[in-house]
């Protein structure tokens, strides 16, 4: 089954495509972190994506295509795949689909994260994470033992540029302004289910677990082995 996960930062899509991964052995290639290993290579394009991401500008298009391109055509993704925080364009989602239809495939359902603006800013604002083992925390949610300092390592805890509270808000806006014809694109193809994140994680599971079951169920459905 090859699922997208469309939502704002912060509404919880890493998480559950964490837990979908797992209980359905798929998979979960988060656009974020595809895009933070391109920075951390130093490269040319490593650079230019750092710029983008510090502002809290979305990455062009035509980058993050050629990563996402390239990740879901590898043999472990043959079987589906989580695709978490891509596409975030109406061209973006275009692309997807015509890789996809090359290989006599498709995208069989889109989950639509909703949550509040004010919920964003406080997961978000409130991420830590070691500098030295990449343990996160939230100063709220999931606080180490001693402030600043990571539980498992020692390490000293950082907050992300793209996590600083000014551009959260601007990464919100972005987002919104460059998803609505994206939205609409799922909406007609019929693939969209919305999922409200503010919910205990466990009920979210639950909710996307039934809503694939029932989807597996449907005539005309691409059975990848993966139910």
């Amino acid at each position: 089954m090859r699922i997208v996960f469309l939502g704002p930062p912060g509404a919880g899509k890493g998480t559950q495509a964490e837990a979908l991964s797992k209980a359905k052995r798929l998979p979960h290639i988060s656009s974020g972190n595809l895009l933070r290993e391109v920075v951390e290579s130093a490269t040319t394009t490593g650079v230019k994506v750092r710029e983008y991401i510090d502002k809290g500008l979305l990455v062009p298009d035509q980058i993050v295509v050629d990563i996402i391109r390239e990740r879901i055509l590898k043999n472990d993704c043959k079987n589906g795949f989580i695709l978490d925080g891509f596409p975030r364009t109406l061209s973006q989602a275009k692309v997807l689909d015509e890789t996809l239809k090359k290989i006599e495939s498709r995208i069989d359902v889109v989950f639509y994260f909703s949550v509040s603006k004010e919920s964003i800013v406080q997961r978000l604002s409130g991420r830590r994470i070691c500098n030295s083992c990449g343990a996160n925390y939230h100063i709220e949610y999931v606080p180490s033992s001693k402030d600043g300092v990571c539980d498992k390592c020692g390490g000293k805890l950082y907050q992300r540029t793209d996590d600083k509270l000014e551009t959260v808000v601007e990464r919100i806006k972005v987002y919104h302004e460059q998803t609505e014809d994206l939205v609409d694109y799922y909406k007609k193809n019929g693939i969209l289910k919305e999922i409200e994140s503010e919910s205990k994680i466990e009920t979210i599971t639950k909710n996307i677990l039934d809503t694939i079951k029932k989807a597996s169920q449907k005539p005309g459905f691409i059975n990848h082995g993966v139910v």
